[in-house]
Order: structure tokens, then C-alpha cells, then sequence
């Protein structure tokens, strides 16, 4: 009988926050896209950078909840404004509160599709959006060894992969992760430090161990756990003390669906994997239409009569 107590706990942990997960959807579908923007003052996408900057934080000793919301933020207001962010509005001569309206705007395009917690936390991260990066601390090694490292896509054991170009970045990755628990966690009953973290840690094994996917990991069978325990815990040692203590713990609860971390991270994880599926599926199925008609390419401005009628003479639509 005491074997059998556990079985409820299992059941209910498939229980899941129906509404709050559609409605948060598409705007997880947005901020994915933030993996494949950049600007001209980098090569690393978006999401990249906001991967180095959370563990440049973190390192430096800032509250991981504050780092969390932070970023959480950030990519909420860049799912519309992209690359224009607090600094760049700064630089263009925006002021602080100027610069805080403009990113107000662009959270302002999703209040729908968060619960009113979270939203409240992201609004009160904004003057700080807003105000100059001035932090120039790097980020650990791995990280940038992160977001060097590609991610395998979809592989099964017995079958060649499936190839898709570009592949995003382990970088990518855990930060689409990192931001969907945060997002995420207070459906969950989640703190949004802890699911943060969960996310941003995940993958610290593949700073070294390149990515084959399902199928190579089983291919390397029983040496698996023993390879991701002895590279996990080298890039723990590299942190401070009390930052590599969390995150152990929290890494410890990974394989769980019970805990409300664990559960805000694993539904992240798998909507970022699949979300990341359907992204190359839209693009290989793009059609011009869907710029012309559904984006309003040519759109309304004080030419864009002429802008028509140059398209119609050369037949171009």
C-alpha cells in the first residue's frame, strides 16, 4: 500500500493550465522569433545576447528574480519592437521616460495573453528597460560556448535526421526556455526565479557535448548520465557558491513533473521544441501573398498610391 501512495501525485501532475497555456501561445511563438533577429552591432541574435547578459548578471551577484523579470520583460516588449530596445532608444536621443512609453506600447500588445501577476511584474521592470545597459560584465565561458554549440532538431533512433537551416543555438534555446517558465510560472504555481534558472541551466553539459539528439543519446546508452553529472558539475564549479547551490538543486528536480518549477520549465521546454518545429514548417510554406495581403507589405503611407501603381504597370504582384 505505501508503494502505491505516490500514484495520485503522478496523475494530477498531468494536469495543466489549459487556458493559460493558448493564450500564451502565440506570443511565446513571437518571442521565439527573437532567435533569429539581429542587429548591426553583433552577430549574435537577440536572444543570444540576452542569454550572455542573464548569466553576466547572475555572476555578478544580481538577484536571480530580479534578472528573471528582467528578461522576461525585455522579451515580451521585443516580441514587436525586436532590436529596439532601452538602450537604443536612449541613443536616439529618447529620454528615460520617453523610452519607458514606447516599450509600455509594445507590452501593451500582449496584456492580453498574460495573467495579470505577471504582467504587473514585467510593467514594474520597465524604467529599468528603459535606462542605459551600462554593465559590461562577461559571461561565463560556457555560456558563449552555448550559444556557439547547434542544436540537433528532431532526430529519432533508427532514422537519419532531419535537417534544417539554419539551426538555432543552444543559447537560443535555453533562453526561449528560461523566458517561457517565467512567463509561464505563475500558472504553474511556480517561482519565476526558479523556473527561470531551470531553463537558462538545462543544457550546461552541451557547452562541451555537441548535440546529436534523441538518437545519439541513445547511442551513447549507459555513459549518458555519467557524461552529463561530471560536465554539469565542472560548470557549476565555476560559479560562485551560492548561485552553483540553486542551480544544482533546481537541476536535481529536472527529471520531475511534480514540482511547479519542474512543471513550468517542462512545459516551456517542450513548447519551445515544438515552436521551433513549426517555425521552419511556416517558412519552407511562405508564399509572397502572405507579405502582400496578410502583412500589408505596401502599406498606407503618402505614396503608397504610387508604390501601386508602379507594382500593377510591372505586373510584380
Amino acid at each position: 500500500m505505501k508503494r502505491a501512495a505516490p500514484r495520485p501525485a503522478r496523475q494530477t501532475s498531468h494536469r495543466v493550465p489549459r487556458g493559460a497555456l493558448r493564450a500564451a501561445v502565440p506570443l511565446l511563438r513571437e518571442i521565439g522569433d527573437l532567435k533569429r533577429i539581429r542587429t548591426a552591432d553583433g552577430t549574435a541574435s537577440m536572444a543570444e545576447r540576452a542569454f550572455l547578459r542573464s548569466w553576466a548578471a547572475l555572476v555578478r551577484g544580481a538577484d536571480p528574480g530580479r534578472v528573471a523579470v528582467h528578461e522576461c520583460a525585455a522579451a515580451v516588449v521585443g516580441a514587436r519592437l525586436a532590436g529596439v530596445d532601452g538602450p537604443v532608444l536612449r541613443r536616439c536621443g529618447l529620454t528615460a521616460p520617453e523610452a519607458a512609453a514606447v516599450l509600455a506600447r509594445s507590452l501593451g500588445q500582449h496584456a492580453g495573453r498574460l495573467d495579470a501577476v505577471t504582467l504587473g511584474r514585467l510593467e514594474e521592470a520597465l524604467p529599468r528597460l528603459a535606462a542605459a545597459d551600462l554593465h559590461t560584465t562577461p559571461a561565463p565561458g560556457f555560456a558563449a560556448d552555448l550559444c556557439g554549440q547547434p542544436r540537433a532538431g528532431a532526430t529519432r533512433p533508427g532514422r537519419p535526421r532531419l535537417m534544417v537551416e539554419p539551426p538555432e543555438s543552444h543559447g537560443d534555446h535555453c533562453w526561449a526556455v528560461s523566458v517561457y517558465g517565467g512567463l509561464l510560472a505563475e500558472a504553474f504555481g511556480a517561482d519565476p526565479a526558479d523556473a527561470f534558472l531551470l531553463g537558462l541551466a538545462h543544457h550546461l553539459h552541451n557547452a562541451v557535448l555537441p548535440d546529436a539528439g534523441f538518437a545519439g543519446e541513445e547511442l551513447l546508452g549507459e555513459h549518458l548520465p555519467g557524461i552529463t553529472a561530471r560536465l554539469v558539475d565542472r560548470q557549476l564549479a565555476a560559479l560562485p557558491g551560492p548561485l552553483a547551490s540553486r542551480l544544482a538543486g533546481l537541476l536535481a528536480l529536472r527529471e520531475e513533473a511534480v514540482h511547479p518549477a519542474a512543471r513550468a520549465f517542462h512545459a516551456a521546454d517542450v513548447l519551445d521544441r515544438v515552436l521551433q518545429v513549426h517555425h521552419h514548417a511556416r517558412a519552407a510554406a511562405f508564399t509572397a501573398e502572405q507579405a502582400l495581403d496578410d502583412l500589408d507589405l505596401v502599406h498606407p503611407c503618402a505614396v503608397s498610391g504610387f508604390h501601386r501603381a508602379v507594382l500593377t504597370a510591372a505586373e510584380a504582384t
